[in-house]
């Protein structure tokens, strides 16, 4: 994998990624729409990491992160330039959280059961080969998870198998064994769990936590 990345989003996401690929080496641009929030993360980042707009991230990535929103996912993917990523493998971290308040420490979705915010994205940019990952842990932990039992498991899901094998590399690098659950439909189940690891979360103030897959 070339070691250019372009990230969609400054947000706590993008910029605990942007800090995860520079540690490995990797040149990166943050994408945003507000270049000042960035100032402080870019003094200290190193001479591989540039602040710039969505499109100059897009079109500079081998590799590219959406890192935002899920309800503006589609209005960052259009800023970016949809087209400047057809056949780039773009990491989708992205849940689609909605405004309405919490119940007992339960997240709203906006999406139906039976659909996902990432099908949604697939079907309506269909040349980008998408891969769902990072959406089910706290940016915290998202590079280099310390836990006493070990790597956690980190679940994907993507209609590409080379996209998804650039991402697997990625997060074997990053610390994390990998949960390959097939294509785009799995995101209906892997998106919730967003919903279940913030529950102790916003019941308990527990915040350092990750899932773990056990096999025999």
């Amino acid at each position: 994998m070339r070691k250019r990345v372009g990230i969609i989003g400054s947000g706590d996401v993008g910029r605990a990624l942007a800090d995860g690929f520079l540690k490995y080496g990797f040149e990166v641009k943050i994408g945003t729409r507000n270049p000042d929030r960035l100032i402080d993360w870019l003094k200290k980042s190193g001479e591989k990491a540039t602040v710039c707009s969505f499109e100059e991230a897009a079109h500079f990535g081998d590799l590219v992160v959406l890192a935002v929103k899920g309800n503006a996912a589609e209005f960052a993917l259009d800023m970016a330039g949809a087209a400047t990523l057809h056949e780039k493998t773009v990491i989708d971290t992205c849940n689609p959280i909605s405004e309405e308040p919490l119940e007992n420490g339960v997240l709203n979705f906006f999406t139906k059961p039976n659909f996902s915010l990432m099908e949604k994205l697939q079907n309506k940019y269909s040349r980008i080969h998408f891969v769902k990952a990072f959406n089910s842990v706290g940016n915290a932990l998202m590079v280099d998870p310390q836990f006493e039992e070990g790597r956690p498991t980190m679940f994907i899901c993507g209609n590409n198998d080379k996209a998804k094998g650039d991402v697997q590399e990625v997060l074997d690098l990053f610390g994390w064994d990998v949960a390959d659950l097939g294509k785009v439909e799995a995101a209906r189940a892997i998106e919730p769990l967003c919903m279940l690891w913030c529950i102790p979360g916003f019941l308990n103030n527990e915040w350092n936590h990750a899932f773990k897959l056990l096999k025999k």
